[in-house]
């Protein structure tokens, strides 16, 4: 009986354009719990608070919502269709992860989720929740007991059929569903993730600290970015996929099918000096609908100006000048940075050495100071 109900429902996902779907018990991940406290222990979450919040709810689904047993876990392929890693030698162009460059996935998951979910609630009269991302329930080893994949060295599910490119969610319910056979994990020994990743955030397979990845510098990060990382960004300006990318299994990845996911043009190789001159009206425009909307206006131009100083083009020092007056103090300081950067610091200091200071936030005077100071001062 529990067959006939799971083929029903893979139906009902192929129908609301799933991929792929699997079952696990609804406390299917144990250890889970304790790596997650063990990661927030050591501070390797950075900023985001949320992980340390209702951290005791994300060991188990069933810890969330006590009548949950089953989950059904979905996969949605994004692949893409131009690979992430071809504009590292397109400088005057920024570089936005794939899984931005469309609708935001939240708002396309979620609403086939809640397709899938109506058909289980009405036609076989089970209470469910959904899931996506945004609540306290760790689908990744979820899917990896769910026999979707494995989570690979890279800490992000692997799929054989789509590689690195999927999007998850979980429908909770209080069916109780056989679950499906774990998949074998398949990396071997294989460590091209871990040795891709421009600023060592890895410091095994499957550990990695936050605080030096560039997806969470450039998207969860609020302050200025350490000095240490900006030359290593390059010209990513929102998320990095370099880990993915590499990823062998990808070889089977396919493009994604659901157009909402199909990336937008003007997403896939942006100019610079286009993005830093947005207001905040032209950034909210541009963005509308995307996941990129949500840093805000003052991070998104605080990476554009670091991916400019990394270009190394002179000719848009007096493009980004104006931005030393802009009304946010990030902004401000990664002027400065950029400035420094693409003049040099003799350039940089026969121009600004006179100018009489006028700057009263205490990390973008810092900046100053660095930019004018002699070596060895």
């Amino acid at each position: 009986m529990t067959e006939a109900i799971k083929a029903r429902i893979r139906g009902w996902a192929r129908e609301a354009g799933f991929d792929a779907c699997g079952f696990a018990r609804a406390s299917a991940v144990p250890g889970a719990a304790e790596a997650l406290a063990a990661f927030v222990a050591a501070g390797r979450h950075g900023e985001m608070a949320w992980m340390e919040e209702r951290a005791e709810q994300r060991g188990a689904l069933d810890a969330l919502w006590p009548e949950a047993r089953s989950a059904v876990v979905l996969a949605l392929n994004y692949g893409p269709t131009i690979g992430p890693r071809a504009l590292r030698s397109r400088p005057e162009a920024g570089a936005i992860s794939v899984y931005a460059r469309h609708r935001d996935y939240h708002d396309v998951v979620k609403a086939k989720l809640k397709q899938v979910a109506r058909r289980i609630h009405g036609e076989l009269g089970a209470e469910v929740k959904v899931f996506v991302d945004t609540a306290p329930v760790m689908e990744k080893p979820l899917a990896e007991a769910a026999g979707l994949g494995w989570i690979g060295k890279h800490t992000n599910l692997v799929s054989r059929e789509f590689g690195s490119w999927t999007f998850l969610g979980v429908i909770a319910t209080e069916l109780e569903l056989e679950p499906d056979a774990p998949h074998e994990n398949r990396c071997g020994l294989c460590r091209r993730c871990l040795e891709s990743c421009p600023t060592n955030a890895f410091l095994g397979p499957r550990q990695i600290d936050a605080r030096r990845c560039i997806s969470y510098l450039t998207i969860e990060h609020k302050g200025p970015i350490p000095h240490e990382f900006r030359p290593l960004i390059g010209n990513r300006i929102y998320g990095c996929d370099d880990c993915l990318a590499v990823c062998p299994w990808n070889r089977f990845a396919k493009a994604a099918s659901e157009l909402k996911l199909v990336a937008r043009d003007d997403l896939l190789a942006p100019p610079l000096a286009d993005l830093a001159g947005l207001d905040d009206a032209g950034f909210r425009a541009m963005f509308s609908g995307s996941p990129v909307k949500r840093i805000g206006r003052a991070r998104f131009v605080r990476n554009v100006l670091i991916a400019i100083g990394n270009g190394g083009d002179a000719g848009m020092a007096e493009a980004i000048l104006p931005l030393l007056d802009d009304e946010n103090s990030l902004v401000r300081g990664a002027t400065i940075w950029a400035l420094h950067r693409l003049l040099g610091r003799d350039g940089f200091q026969s121009r600004f050495s006179h100018m009489q200071m006028r700057e009263t936030d205490p990390e973008v005077l810092a900046e100053w100071i660095s930019a004018l100071s002699v070596p060895g001062d």
